[in-house]
């Protein structure tokens, strides 16, 4: 096994799902001039035919791919940043989502669209959002929000193999992490999965996307206090592992949601919400929510950044839990 990025996680999903399927094929906006470098040497390899620039038009090839699905391919369509989304509401909501089910199952629809959380980085308030949760509200829809690149390249590769429209969440603050990716072409992560990425006795944090590093970075330095935090990774959230986090919180009975989300109708408030249903009774305290105010992302850098969760913020969290002093400034964490 190799090292290799975030990115190039995606780059060698793609192209190793596109070596083994001639159906599948990418479209979307500077596809071949390759802006982020996930189409690398994918027009040599593959032609124009398979590799496909669109116009400035979601609404056009988002429902392009829909009907490129119904009738056999299996496109990937790259929206770039999540915010593009938007234009093409009606084709996700109306159409790639609702297909299936009112077409008696006689309709299929093996796409996958591929978008980047871009927060974080002075975006401002029409490029930085964080809509999966927005989603979850939809029956029909697959979701995936890997959170590293082992994650990545295992869940795309499953995402385009399956039959139903799968939406995925590439978080931009975990591109340049690198790990090794196994060269398996067979190599698969099932949709629906969660992932104990670190094993814990006190405190269970449910982190989502960008959140997981930073989770593991807050239980690296509340372990030299004694206080030991079990990091989970959702990694999909519709199919959610709801059964890998109660069984966790039945095991340390207290939990932690960390979304880089908005706060309200938030995949923290539905994993809470879940956690209150199935595992009440092992519960110690509150289930404290880090995630983001409801507020719009500002284009000013010192402000933005305060906004998100943070390793300080988690904590704090941690250590109202557990009834520790707080050794940090408090801030707000529900």
């Amino acid at each position: 096994m190799a090292r290799a990025s975030f990115i190039e996680a995606i780059r060698q999903a793609q192209m190793e799902e596109m070596q083994r399927d001639e159906r599948v094929f990418i479209m979307g906006e500077d596809i071949v001039c390759n802006v982020f470098g996930t189409t690398t040497g994918f027009v040599d390899m593959f032609g124009k035919e398979r590799v496909r620039d669109t116009p400035i038009s979601e609404n056009g090839f988002i429902g392009a791919s829909a009907g490129a699905a119904m009738v056999g391919m299996r496109p990937i369509v790259d929206v770039t940043i999540s915010s593009f989304l938007y234009p093409a509401m009606d084709q996700i909501m109306s159409m790639i989502a609702k297909s299936r089910y009112i077409y008696g199952g006689q309709a299929k629809l093996p796409l996958v669209i591929r978008s980047c959380l871009f927060y974080g980085n002075s975006n401002a308030a029409q490029h930085s959002d964080r809509p999966y949760a927005m989603f979850m509200n939809v029956p029909g829809l697959k979701i995936i929000v890997p959170s590293d690149a082992r994650d990545m390249k295992g869940l795309l590769k499953a995402a385009i193999r399956d039959d139903d429209p799968v939406l995925c969440f590439e978080d931009g603050n975990c591109w340049s992490s690198k790990m090794e990716l196994p060269e398996d072409p067979d190599f698969l992560i099932p949709l629906g999965q969660g992932e104990v990425k670190r094993e814990g006795t006190d405190i269970t944090v449910v982190a989502v996307a960008g959140g997981v590093p930073i989770a593991l970075k807050a239980a690296q330095r509340l372990a030299k206090e004694g206080i030991s935090l079990e990091v989970i990774d959702p990694r999909s959230l519709v199919p959610l592992d709801r059964g890998l986090i109660v069984k966790s919180v039945r095991k340390t009975g207290r939990a932690i949601m960390v979304d880089p989300a908005h706060l309200s109708c938030s995949v923290a408030s539905e994993v809470s919400a879940t956690i209150v249903e199935e595992a009440f009774e092992s519960l110690r305290g509150p289930i404290l929510r880090v995630t983001t105010p409801d507020t719009h992302l500002p284009f000013s850098p010192a402000i933005e950044k305060a906004l998100y969760p943070s390793v300080d913020r988690i904590v704090a969290a941690a250590y109202k839990l557990v009834g520790a002093d707080h050794r940090i400034p408090a801030q707000e964490t529900v």
